[in-house]
């Protein structure tokens, strides 16, 4: 079984998760994507993710979460699509639901390793 699977079983719930959490499992992948390339400890961990076209724990989670939404959206089953329409509450308010991770910033290795990425598209 994959890693990737591993830790990121329920990915559109566990996005809910706290930053520390998500946090957690950002370096354990980081340390599972060093000790694949053999990667010098000066290496960034934006670069190794760039180079092995991997994404981040969050990015990943956002992708999953947003596939989940979008396919449970269109499901026939239709107190399960009562269920996904629903507006986020204000970004200030207290209870965080599982969408709100679709509206979430990035974290600061996505945005390394998206502006990373954005770079090179510019340069092919």
């Amino acid at each position: 079984m994959c890693i990737r699977t591993v830790m990121t079983y329920a990915s559109p719930v566990f996005a809910h998760a706290a930053p520390k959490a998500l946090h957690r499992l950002q370096v354990i992948q980081n340390k599972f994507c060093r000790a694949a390339t053999d990667a010098h400890w000066c290496v960034r961990n934006s670069i190794l993710h760039r180079d092995l076209e991997l994404p981040t724990i969050s990015k990943y989670m956002k992708d999953a979460s947003k596939r989940f939404f979008d396919i449970a959206g269109s499901h026939p089953n239709v107190l399960l699509r009562a269920a996904v329409g629903y507006r986020p509450p204000h970004p200030t308010h207290l209870v965080r639901r599982p969408r709100n991770v679709l509206t979430d910033p990035p974290d600061a290795l996505t945005a390394a390793v998206e502006s990373l990425n954005d770079v090179n598209d510019t340069h092919d």
